[in-house]
Order: structure tokens, then sequence, then C-alpha cells
């Protein structure tokens, strides 16, 4: 059974003037909440078909035989049933087919007027006496009840206002010496936060020197991560002040040019904080409830008091944190960072993490984790250990340690056989498939973008080419080719009949002999001649017979008369989609994972041309490469420069191995780090070697997006030299980035930051001009160039890369033109 999460002023930001009269809304719906995927089980209730979902919230407006707070729509099933409970009362479980609704008004935590609607759960009065129980007659007799105020919802012991009272909603108090008091219910209409501000609802849109907020969902005057469709949980509506990322206090972007952001003045409110329940001994996700007296840091260090200022000064005050335990010296975590850490006593420390248990077996989240497994699932997905963490619909997952948005019980301590790492796909609970709880607050639940691995289609070499034949005496094909116009792209349909691409060399990288051509290869039976609507002017790869194995051609190797085309199918030529499935390792380059062997396939080696590797590469077009600028330092000249594809050790002894020159350099704008070289010939584009996909113009990755790098770089003596390694970890938003304790300001709009700001994980020397490629919706999308870092993997020092998306024009401009 699982426990929905506490609504926490949820009625801020979706409730303010709320009028209880559904007759006064124009749409039903207008008063509820929906959920996807929640189903509560409660008695009593009522059960009707229905014919729409409007028709099941008239049937919960008039329900006479209990109080309706929320109802269930089964839309194939057009099932209705009305409950007298709602997610802060009763116990939520998944549900496929089911959608719940609730009345926003018995969500609502704060009072409009003298509060009469209220019908939230506050069950102590302002002097912190906790509330009798309405049908109670002890500690006193109450002359207002439930059987004579039926429609004032005097439910359990929360606080009401049936009579009217001026001063608010009130309760009987469980005190024998004081009989009644007034609860202390935020006003709806106050503009104020609780703690720092992170569940603030309000319409603040107005910085403290006040600057105009931007719109959350705009890009200008200031590029951001802080995307809403990214991030749902964090209700970043209009231009309204949020804290979405550990900040004292909420703040916005502003319409200014000349100030990226501050914050807002909102002031504290007067009522009583959220309670936690504090964890002791061990600390559970990334520990913002852990409460113990732990005070010394990973490496043997003792931790600052948090309300010294020295020898580090800091923002992470009591005062800013009201509400995160601030006591002492004792680690804690108020800003969401990874886990529980402290400023340190060491001067030149100026904060580290601490080594708190973490409550079960399961790994902290700040240790590297690299699940094995293939991205498919056998069965019901009960053992799929992938690392999958997108939903059918590409929602984010939420993390299984994490109650946000949606909470619950399926946890890697109630589930430790489960491997409920980080946000990763898994069926703990034997469901048909592996599935997670979303980040989007209006979806509890979906099942993930998996095949099942009996799905897969059954790959088989190709058997070999018969002796050429005549039209008449053709093979038939086996897949009837497609009937359409001949394709000029470079990718065929079916067998390739119709295949009128400019590929003109055979899958050994053999040049095809011309068709009309007897040299060096004599032959009749397939010429311009006699097959004219074949597509046999030139020396093109063609498919005149039909051959089941696709497109041929004769070659002009003398001992070789003739050899299949590498011709991807159009279907599957799809950028950022590699044949062979990456390991996408929360490993690090520095430190080691080696990857699976063309898992990257865009990943090329910039070598001298003595073919000695110094830096990397990704492959965007099958004849240009995008790399750093400053990795062509040494000479401006093409000539100087190799490139290599298809290989997966540095040494490139690989029978994949495509080798070119570059015949062109074009540098990226001045006071940038990338630019762009032009392959002497295309690649071959096969699973060994294809290209990744550009990113949308001016695109932001939000912060703590999961991206990858790739290259051979210095692993600083810790293994794997040699093979192409991979290191997964979040990107960081350059306003975090650019904090005094980590970058310092340093990093442009035109970069990016990503790696872990406890360091470890980075890319390193060698690596540069390197991809750094995020995933979503099945594809990888190259949004940054490995460009430069303060040291290899130090802490507070995250590697930056040159935001590809403000290159996107330039790229294309100058491909068209070269």
């Amino acid at each position: 059974m699982e426990v929905h999460k506490a609504v926490l002023l949820l009625g801020l930001f979706l409730f303010t003037g709320f009028l209880r009269s559904h007759s006064q809304s124009t749409d039903v719906l207008e008063a509820y909440i929906k959920t996807d995927g929640a189903w509560i089980v409660k008695l009593p209730k009522s059960q009707y078909t229905v014919n729409t979902v409007e028709e099941c919230a008239v049937k919960c407006n008039k329900e006479v035989s209990f109080t309706c707070r929320s109802f269930l729509y089964i839309e194939k099933d057009q099932d209705c049933v009305t409950l007298p409970a709602n997610s802060k009362t009763d116990q939520i479980l998944r549900r496929m087919s089911a959608a719940l609704y609730e009345k926003k008004e018995y969500l609502l935590e704060c009072v409009n007027g003298i509060g009469m609607d209220y019908r939230g759960t506050k069950s102590k009065t302002k002097s912190g006496k906790t509330c009798q129980r309405w049908e109670g007659t002890f500690p006193h007799v109450p002359n207002i009840t439930p059987r004579a105020y039926p429609k004032a919802d005097l439910e359990s012991n929360f606080c009401r206002n049936p009579d009217g009272d001026k001063g608010g909603p009130w309760c009987y108090t469980t005190d024998p010496e004081k009989r009644w008091e007034h609860c202390n219910i935020q006003d709806c209409t106050e503009e104020c936060m609780q703690c720092s501000g992170e569940n603030y609802r309000g319409k603040i849109s107005t910085t403290v020197s006040g600057f105009t907020c931007q719109r959350w969902d705009s890009q200008q005057p200031q590029n951001h991560g802080y995307l809403p469709s990214a991030l749902p949980d964090k209700y970043l509506e209009e231009n309204y002040c949020r804290n979405p990322d550990g900040e004292p206090r909420p703040w916005c972007f502003t319409t200014s040019p000349s100030k990226r952001w501050e914050a807002c003045a909102i002031p504290r409110c007067t009522t009583e904080p959220p309670t936690i329940v504090p964890e002791l001994t061990c600390a559970s996700g990334e520990g913002s409830s852990y409460r113990g007296t732990i005070s010394v840091t990973i490496t043997g260090k003792t931790c600052q008091q948090w309300t010294s200022q020295s020898p580090h000064k800091h923002s992470r005050s009591p005062e800013n944190y009201p509400c995160k335990g601030l006591d002492g010296n004792y680690c804690r975590n108020p800003d969401n960072e990874r886990s529980p850490w402290c400023y340190t006593t060491d001067p030149e420390t100026r904060w580290e993490y601490c080594s708190v248990p973490s409550c079960g077996d399961q790994p902290r989240p700040e240790e590297p984790v690299i699940p094995q497994g293939e991205e498919c699932y056998e069965g019901d997905g009960s053992s799929y250990r992938g690392v999958m963490s997108e939903t059918i619909s590409g929602k984010k997952c939420q993390f299984w340690t994490s109650m946000e948005p949606h909470r619950h019980s399926k946890t890697p301590q109630n589930f430790p056989k489960a491997d409920l790492r980080r946000n990763l796909c898994r069926n703990p609970d034997g469901d048909r498939a592996p599935w997670c709880y979303t980040t989007d607050p209006t979806v509890r639940w979906e099942y993930c973008n998996i095949e099942r691995c009996d799905n897969r289609p059954n790959i088989q070499e190709p058997p070999a080419k018969p002796a050429a034949t005549t039209p008449t005496q053709s093979t038939p094909a086996q897949s009837t080719p497609d009937q359409s116009a001949p394709s000029e792209k470079d990718c065929k349909n079916g067998n390739g009949a119709e295949y009128r691409g400019s590929t003109s060399m055979t899958v050994m990288g053999v040049t095809c002999q011309a068709w009309r051509s007897m040299t060096p290869h004599q032959h009749a039976s397939f010429t311009p001649e006699t097959h004219p609507d074949k597509g046999l002017e030139s020396n093109q790869c063609r498919n005149p017979d039909s051959d089941v194995n696709g497109p041929w051609c004769y070659t002009t190797d003398p001992s070789k008369k003739w050899d299949y085309c590498q011709i991807p199918d159009c279907e599957s030529l799809k950028c950022g989609q590699p044949a062979t499935k990456p390991k996408r390792c929360f490993g690090r380059i520095v430190g080691g994972c080696v990857s699976k062997p063309h898992s990257w396939p865009w990943q090329i080696s910039l070598r001298t041309r003595g073919k000695i590797h110094f830096c990397g590469g990704t492959l965007i077009d099958p004849q240009w490469v995008v790399t750093a600028a400053h990795c062509l330092e040494r000479s401006d000249s093409p000539s100087a420069y190799k490139i290599m594809l298809g290989i997966h050790t540095e040494r490139a002894t690989e029978s994949s191995k495509q080798e070119r020159d570059v015949t062109k350099i074009i540098k990226g704008p001045a006071g940038t780090d990338i630019a762009l070289l032009k392959l002497d010939r295309p690649a071959l584009i096969n699973d060994k070697v294809s290209p990744v996909c550009l990113p949308e113009k001016d695109y932001i990755v939000p912060s703590n997006t999961e991206c990858y790098v790739t290259g051979w770089g210095e692993t600083q003596d810790t293994g794997g030299e040699g093979y192409l390694k991979e290191t997964g970890f979040p990107v960081i938003e350059n306003k975090v980035c650019n904090r005094p304790s980590f970058l310092n300001g340093r990093v442009k709009d035109h970069e990016m930051c990503a790696g872990n700001i406890e360091g470890g994980n980075d890319s390193c020397q060698g690596d540069s001009g390197g991809p750094l490629v995020c995933y979503a919706q099945n594809t990888f999308v190259l949004q940054g160039v490995t460009s430069w870092g303060l040291g290899c993997a130090n802490a507070m020092k995250p590697g930056v890369y040159t935001r590809v998306s403000k290159f996107v024009d330039w790229i294309e401009r100058s491909i068209k033109e070269n």
C-alpha cells in the first residue's frame, strides 16, 4: 500500500480565490485536480456508469450518501466511482487505466475570508494545542456537532468554522483547561513563504531591486535551463518567483539585460512550516531529512558551525534555511545536494560530503552506478537492470528514494532485491513491464519506453550472392520493394530496388566500377542498355536484379568482381540511435568505464599525420565533424590532420576502421571553442559509424539532465587506457556553475557545465573536442563539445563544454556553403 504526498501549499498556486459554488464554474472539472494512474480503495463509495468524465464530476457534486471529495474515472469502461477520501486522507495505489479527480477545496490549506469554506487538515490551535474530534465528548462536550451542522464537514479533528466566527477556523481542544481556540491558518491572499520558499506558489513577479521577472518559458533576454516542460514538479508558471534549485529564497531571471537573475522580496509566513520525520541514524534519498550528529566529512575533516563565517563565508545559515536543521556543525543537506555535507574547518577545503550511512543497502546517490543489461526486458521485466529512465510518453522518472512529486512505498528499503537505483525503470511489484513514478505531478506513474527482448527482429547474416542473372531469371525479392518514386536519399526502402543515392563504394571500401564499363570486369547482364530504368548511368550502387540483400556493384578491384554496398534502411537511418546500445554507465572517464565497442558510433579520433590521437570529435554528417577549435592550434592546414572513424581502440586496428583526410577547417566565431572539419569523402554510414543529432537552435539543456561524455583521453592511471571510455553525469545550470564556490563566473552563455560537484567524474586531456550527448525520446543529441576545465575531475570544478545549440545556424550555414 502507498501513501500519496502531502499536498503542501497547493492552494497557493491553484486555488486562490476559489469559490465553493460549483454552479458558478463554466466547466465542472475546473473544481478538480486530475492525477493519471492513481487509485483509491475506500469504503463507503458509490459506483455509476456514465458517458463522460464531466458526468462523473456531476455525480460527485450531487452525492448524498457521503461528502464526495474525489472520484475515479475509468474511461475505457465508462466507470465512475465517487469517494469520501482524497490523497490527503487515504492511501494512493497505482492503476494504469484510472484517473483520480480530487476536489480542490478539500486540498486547500489556506482560508478565504473567515474560512467557512476551509476543508483542509490543520488540527492544531494557535497555541499549539491538539484539536478534539468533533464527534467526541471528552474533555469537552460540544454544542456544535456533525449532526447539528451536516454541511460544515466536521470530520475528524480538523479546524473548521461552522458558525461563521469572524476569527476564522477553530476547534475544541484536548486541553481540559481550554475549551476552544482559533487555528493559525494562512490567508489565501497572503503572499508569504515557508522555509526557503521551495513550495512557494504565489504570484509575486518582481525582484528585490524592482526588476520585472522574465517568463520561465521564455529564453529572452536570459537563456536558461529551467524549462517548465522539463521541470513540471517545480511549478515554473508565468513569470512568478520560484525556488527550483535550493537558493535561500524564491528568485527569477529578469527582463533586464544587465541583471541575469535576482531574489524576490517575499516575507516568511507566520504559520507553522510543514513538519518532517527526522532521520537520526541514516539518510534516505538525498538526505534532506537527516538530523543526526555526524560532523566529520568523508576525508575526516571537522565540520564548520553553520552559524559561523570562518574559515568559510557562506549563505547556508539557519536564518536563510530555517527548516533544514542547521544546528551546531552537523552534516545536513539544506540545498538539494546529492547527500548531507558541511563546510569544513580546513581553510583549503571549502566543503565536502559526509559519510552518513544510507537507510537500506542501496548505494548513496553520489556513488557511480553501473547497471548491466541490454535495453530490453525478459518476461515481465522483474529482472530488468538496464538504464532507461524515461516513460513511454517521454516523461522523466522520479527517483525511487524521492517522495516528490509522488509519495509512495516503492523504496529501496521496502524492496531490497528490486535494484531500485536512482530513477531507473524497474518492476519491483511484479507488474507486466518495467515502470516508474514520473516527475510530472499530474501523472503518477507510467510504463517505461523499453521493448521486450523477444520482440526484437532476428538479424541474420545475408546469404552469399548468386551469380548475376538476366532480368527474366532474376531472383525474386523476399520483401516487396517500396514502389514509390526512386529514392535519392542515401538509404534504401525494402531491398533497395528503387535506390538512386550517390554511394559508389562497397562494404569493404572499394570503389565501384561504372555499369557501362567492362574494365576490370567484363559483364553483359547489367548495363544501362539492358536495364534502362534501373539507374545504371554511372558507378553508383544499385540493385537491378532485386537482390534480397540490397544494392551492389561491380568493383574496381581485379580480384573481386562484385560486392554489396552498405546502404542503411531509411527507417533505421536516424541520427543519434546507435545499433549497439551503450552501457550509459555512471562511472567516469577519469576513473574508468570502458564503453561497449561501437556503442557511440559518432565518436571520431582526431590525429596527426603520423596517426597519433590527440583530440576527439563528433560526426554530425557523413562528411562533417565538429570538434573544439583549441584542438587545431598546432596548424591551420587541413593536411596536418587525419580522422579515424568506426574504432573502439586507440590503436585503431579494427577492420571497421574508416580513415579520412581533412580538406577544410572552419573555426567558430572569435572567442568560441568550436570548429568544423570537412572530410575528403563521406564516411560510410553503417552500424559502427553513424552521425549524432544536432539540438534545436538555442535549446538550453535543463539542470540535472543526464548526459554522457566519451573519449580516449587521460585516465590518470585508473585503467582502461587505449579503449574508448564513457561517463554519465548531470548538467549543471550556468547560474549554479557560476557560483563563487564552483567556477565563479567563468562560464559564458555559449558554454555549459556538466559533472558531479563532488568531482571524480570528468573528461580530461585527450577528450577535448569530443561529444557531450544527452538522451531524450530514444535519441542522443549533441549538446556540448568538450572544451575546458580546472584540472580533471576536481571537486567543485565541473567540466565546461561549448553549447552546440548556440551554433546550429553557423553549422548548417557552413556545411551548405562548403
